[in-house]
């Protein structure tokens, strides 16, 4: 799923107000992470996450481990923030950011 610049476009705005729901700490890439990173996005689809490493490539590679692994699309990066988006199957509408923003 590749996103157009009117997509990325629109899901940063949506992204602009959120806070990081998953913050990747010093143990890296851990299962329970991972757990609820699949979690964060079932429920909310569109959500922000923190890399506490101070190593941009780091950075970069933690983002794509993470997207890679729950199949999320990365919408926009800035510094140790990353914007991820997976649309859930049946999204809840009172916790899904993008059914929220919708109405």
């Amino acid at each position: 799923m590749s996103l157009s610049p009117e997509q990325r476009r629109t899901y940063r705005g949506i992204a602009h107000n959120l806070k990081p729901v998953i913050i990747v700490g010093d143990k890296g890439l851990t299962e329970g992470l991972q757990g609820e990173l699949d979690r964060a996005l079932n429920d909310h689809e569109l959500i922000k996450i923190k890399i506490a490493s101070t190593d941009r490539d780091v950075r970069q590679e933690a983002i794509q481990a993470l997207c890679e692994s729950t199949g999320a699309e990365l919408v926009q990066t800035i510094g140790k923030i990353a914007v991820i988006l997976r649309r859930a199957k049946q999204p809840n509408p009172k916790l899904s950011n993008l059914s929220r923003h919708q109405q």
